[in-house]
């Protein structure tokens, strides 16, 4: 596999966009619409309210992770966490869990929101990319046979 590599789910950064836009247009159309007595500021806090709402969802939108010659880069909503190769010990993503946590050499779990199980057969394909690079270039343990 060529690197740099990125993984971003697709499914999840659509409808944040979608529902972000929808929010915004509301709040507009609310704020334009809104009964006379209600003042410029009471308009203003609607726009600004939905403007918020959206900054969330453009977080929850941002996540992805990036393999490079030296390591990852897992960007989830709230913190951006850059790993060594030597740092990742394995991948697992259980069943039912929403994305896969990275078991770290410290004994620490990271969750990597860039791969996410509603995407379907995409994210078994990019979960399955990442064991790989995490097999050839981290310190994970060669499977044992049959496994």
């Amino acid at each position: 596999m060529t690197l740099p590599v990125t993984w971003r789910p697709r499914r999840s950064r659509r409808m944040a966009a979608a529902l972000a836009a929808a929010i915004v247009v509301t709040m507009v159309t609310l704020a334009i619409a809104v009964a006379p007595p209600f003042a410029l500021v009471d308009r203003v806090g609607l726009v600004l309210f939905g403007l918020a709402i959206a900054a969330v969802l453009a977080l929850l939108g941002r996540c992805r992770i990036t393999a490079d010659a030296a390591g990852l880069t897992l960007v989830n909503p709230l913190r951006t966490r850059r790993l060594a190769w030597a740092e990742v010990v394995g991948v697992a993503m259980g069943e039912g869990e929403p994305w896969p946590t990275l078991d770290l050499a410290d004994g620490s779990t990271v969750s990597a929101m860039g791969i996410q199980r509603s995407d379907g057969e995409r994210a078994r394909q990019a979960l399955a990319e990442l064991r790989v690079l995490v097999r050839e270039r981290g310190e994970a343990p060669d499977p044992e046979p049959g496994t």
